[in-house]
């Protein structure tokens, strides 16, 4: 079996008496997408921030491509190969729906982003960013204010933003949260052909667009992953049901 394209090995972190992280590893496997599941609470912002960089672990690590990246900020790993969409926007709202995908390709670049506005003129940065929107289907909005897209067009502008990294691995933080049914379809069908081109850690409260792409699932419940496996299998335990899923799962 190929090595894991991203690893954590024993992540904790502790705010106080409180334990967001207790211990976790697990892995991202190449073609894969691997759903974080678990009830409010559960520690699974502190794990995400903890993965992209946000946040530095008390104890454990992060390797991304076998590399150890556990002291790493958000831009090394993101110019390593990690692209992150947010559970809270952090698109720039004022600015164009081009100008927040050049800023995505500039992350890539490592270009100073003090330049970025002249970027908008550097063909290669421009070319990826209006390939990316295409891909998510925004072509037509570039010259778009980001404040004018709805919810679910922001969330896919996100997603273009992570393409122009190229990235090697997705983090991708509840990418459902807010839409509407045909929304949260149209995604999951695109979040279902992008693992081909990097597999995708997924933290995601929509259960049947969990159930519907996910190889594997970790349930995380205060901090801990109780359990690792396939849709059938995390439907099938009684530990995950009476932690979170319910009888009806």
């Amino acid at each position: 079996m190929p090595d894991p394209i991203l690893t954590t090995t024993n992540l904790q972190k502790s705010f106080g008496a409180l334990k967001a992280t207790d211990s976790v590893s697990l892995d991202l496997r190449q073609g894969e997408i691997h759903a974080i599941i678990g009830p409010n609470g559960a520690g699974k912002s502190t794990l995400i921030d903890l993965i992209s960089g946000r946040t530095q672990p008390d104890a454990g690590s992060v390797t991304l491509l076998g590399q150890d990246v556990t002291h790493a900020g958000t831009a090394a790993r993101a110019r390593a190969g990690l692209g992150r969409t947010f559970q809270i926007s952090a698109l720039a709202m004022e600015d164009t729906v081009l100008q927040n995908a050049v800023l995505g390709a500039m992350g890539a670049s490592g270009k100073p982003w003090r330049f970025w506005r002249p970027a908008l003129w550097d063909a290669d940065l421009r070319m990826r960013a209006e390939e990316a929107l295409r891909r998510v289907g925004l072509a037509d909005d570039a010259g778009k204010r980001c404040a004018e897209l709805s919810h679910g067009q922001r969330r896919q502008l996100e997603v273009a933003v992570a393409l122009t990294l190229s990235p090697h691995a997705f983090i991708m933080d509840e990418p459902m949260a807010g839409l509407g049914a045909e929304g949260s379809r149209l995604l999951t069908g695109f979040l279902d052909s992008l693992r081909s081109e990097a597999p995708i850690l997924l933290v995601e409260h929509d259960m049947d667009a969990v159930f519907a792409l996910a190889d594997r699932i970790s349930v995380l419940v205060y901090g801990r992953v109780i359990a690792t496996g396939t849709a059938a299998e995390i439907r099938a335990s009684r530990e995950v049901r009476d932690a979170y899923l319910g009888e009806d799962a």
